[in-house]
């Protein structure tokens, strides 16, 4: 079994320190600040909406379930970075071990993996919804959504013990290497590795097409079925409501797949280091902060649910 070939031991003694942003130490604790600020309202938006799914009854619906579980996952997938990066962005380079390197890429890949499929999974919920509202409660029932969320889990869980087995079977050269990114994600990594990487850039490619090509076309035919459904809507305020729940889906999609396509799917020749950790601070901040963002300021419900839920806070605390 390939996982039992991991070879850690290959070199204990090796260990990775990230690439600096900034040497300047002014400019370390603007940075660090700005990281932190962003880590916070990243943490406080998604706890929202987890709280306030979690909390009305009028929110107890799959599509709901699924973007409460959405939010979960944004804050474990930024909370296995962030606070790392943080440590390291102040002061000296600090060092991680061969293994603490696999770890994080690990639950990088599976947690990222994980969004991927789930994306594909809402626009799945969302063409039910529009194309077939008289059995959408008799298809996306509690059980099948639980199947559907915990399949996703697996098969990302799968992908990522395999791809990060693989890259670490490979020889890291020297006592301490530098990586050219804030995290130990697979790109950088593998660039590192004093052995032919060939076959493992291959994996790499495979990997990329199951997690982020294959649920992006998915999500293309979802989203050309819902449009034709929408157009046949007689009501003006009828399409409007549908394209509105659909254009938030539809903005995280475009901006997580975007994103994740410009740094895993381009070719090696074509790419740059510092493109790519440049692009990974805007899955990494930008996008798990928008997504409490764009799914409240564009959903009534969310809306509605959050201001009612903040009224009877505030209520209780004054009587």
């Amino acid at each position: 079994m390939l996982v039992g070939k991991l070879v850690f031991n290959q070199s204990d003694r090796t260990e990775f320190v990230f690439r600096v942003f900034t040497t300047a130490t002014e400019f370390q604790v603007l940075l660090f600040l700005l990281f932190l600020l962003l880590y916070l309202m990243i943490l406080c938006g998604n706890t929202a909406i987890i709280w306030v799914v979690c909390t009305r009854s009028t929110l107890c619906t799959p599509m709901y379930f699924f973007l409460s579980n959405l939010s979960f996952l944004e804050i474990c997938y930024t909370t296995v970075v962030v606070p790392l990066m943080l440590s390291n962005i102040l002061g000296a380079q600090k060092t991680i071990s061969l293994a603490g390197c696999g770890a994080q890429m690990f639950f990088f890949v599976t947690l990222g993996s994980t969004d991927c499929f789930l994306l594909a999974i809402m626009a799945y919920d969302r063409y039910v919804a529009i194309c077939h509202p008289l059995h959408y409660t008799l298809i996306m029932t509690g059980k099948l959504c639980a199947q559907m969320l915990v399949g996703a889990l697996g098969l990302a869980l799968f992908l990522s013990l395999q791809l990060t087995a693989l890259i670490f079977t490979l020889p890291f050269c020297g006592h301490r290497q530098e990586i050219n990114h804030f995290l130990c994600d697979v790109p950088p990594v593998l660039r590192l590795a004093c052995a032919d990487i060939h076959v493992h850039q291959a994996v790499l490619y495979v990997v990329s097409i199951l997690v982020l090509t294959i649920p992006f076309l998915l999500i293309c035919v979802s989203y050309v079925f819902i449009t034709c459904a929408i157009l046949r809507i007689r009501s003006v305020e009828g399409r409007r409501r549908a394209f509105s729940t659909c254009s938030s889906h539809l903005t995280v999609v475009l901006l997580q797949y975007g994103c994740c396509s410009l740094v895993y799917l381009r070719p090696r020749s074509s790419t740059s280091e510092d493109e790519d950790r440049q692009i990974a601070l805007v899955y990494t901040f930008v996008t798990p902060l928008l997504n409490p963002l764009i799914y409240t300021l564009r959903n009534k419900d969310v809306k509605d649910a959050l201001r009612n839920a903040i009224i009877r806070k505030a209520a209780s605390e004054a009587s």
